[in-house]
């Protein structure tokens, strides 16, 4: 029997959450989905976030396309995150977390998310305060991330994941250097 990765969503999950996202972000969203949308964009809390019926609904669809264990308590919160937090991205992209916040908008010469709200993203203790950092990130970044790449660093959301996010953020060179 082949162990699953604990940090790792799995490609099933992912794939239900992906045509999800694209459910809620099309251009004419039935009366429904505009309303799960907005509730999950108003859930302030992970705990807001597991109490509301449009994310239960996508749990489940993901939870029934999981394969392996049923997910601990740690990974159903870092499910949560994910899921509302995309839908907060209006644009799915090509660009991480990482990349997008320290891609200047045409004509700037400073990164969205500055090095300090970077820096404290990356001091996240748990995935509580992960959520609300990045919820008030996405505004910064015009709400434009790939919604694949956000739901893997979420849900793997460690040591390995932050070194990643520090060696892909741009760093902004000091005067002088």
């Amino acid at each position: 029997m082949a162990t699953t990765n604990r940090y790792a969503l799995g490609e099933a999950p992912k794939a239900v959450l992906k045509r999800w996202w694209h459910t809620i972000s099309s251009e004419n969203p039935s009366s429904s989905v505009r309303a799960d949308r907005a509730v999950l964009k108003r859930a302030e809390s992970l705990q807001a976030v597991a109490c509301t019926s449009a994310y239960q609904r996508v749990y489940r669809d993901m939870a029934a396309a999981h394969t392996g264990e049923p997910w601990r308590d740690f990974q159903q919160e870092r499910i949560a995150a994910i899921v509302a937090l995309a839908a907060h991205v209006k644009e799915s992209t090509a660009h991480s977390l990482p990349k997008a916040m320290s891609n200047p908008a045409e004509g700037s010469d400073r990164n969205p998310v500055s090095e300090l709200r970077f820096a404290r993203l990356l001091d996240s203790p748990d995935i509580e305060a992960l959520f609300t950092g990045l919820r008030r990130s996405l505004p910064l970044i015009g709400h434009a991330v790939d919604v694949l790449s956000l739901a893997d660093d979420v849900f793997g959301w460690g040591d390995v994941v932050k070194k990643r996010w520090a060696y892909g953020y741009a760093w902004p060179k000091k005067s002088g250097d």
